[in-house]
């Protein structure tokens, strides 16, 4: 009997000691597939808008894609069509054209004319006006606007606020 019991407190002490490490290797699988903090960081770009020149490109990078950010002059405000003007991303009163550089018939990355302020994909000439609408076919839509954030006078890309969404509501980009 004494044995009986002694074999049953083995068994039970055995078994708790199963359970606890199934549940930390169960753990430690689920943190592997997590990904790393340096991907997490790489899903979210700031951008202080207040650096930016008028009439001047510049490419930003988020997830690997470039990314057109423009700032536009007041002549350019001024002679904006509505489609246009859906378009603009406003930070601290300024307008902006921020889009994904990919033109949207085959993924080349057009070239900005800062003369003409329009873009040409040289691959089948399509063309983007300075809003990133399409001036000129082949590409089926404008230039996507990638999600954003607006927040004081930087811009949070990657993550999704109200300018953003209205957007997507209205069908201004994907």
């Amino acid at each position: 009997m004494r044995d009986s019991s002694r074999r049953g407190f083995m068994g039970k002490a055995f078994g708790a000691v199963a359970g606890v490490g199934a549940v930390a290797s169960l753990f430690a699988m689920k943190k592997t597939w997590d990904p790393l903090p340096s991907v997490k960081a790489a899903g979210f770009t700031t951008l202080d808008m207040s650096a930016y020149n008028e009439n001047e490109l510049i490419t930003e990078k988020w997830r690997g894609k470039p990314i057109f950010v423009l700032k536009k002059s007041a002549e350019m405000i001024a002679s904006q069509t509505p489609v246009q003007q859906e378009r603009d991303v406003i930070v601290d009163g300024s307008h902006y054209m921020v889009a994904i550089g990919l033109c949207t018939h085959l993924g080349c990355i057009p070239a900005y004319n800062t003369d003409k302020k329009d873009f040409l994909c040289a691959c089948h000439g399509g063309q983007f006006d300075f809003s990133g609408a399409v001036a000129k076919v082949p590409p089926p839509r404008g230039l996507d606007i990638p999600p954003f954030k607006v927040d004081g006078n930087k811009l949070v890309l990657g993550e999704v606020g109200p300018e953003y969404t209205k957007m997507k509501e209205s069908g201004i980009t994907l």
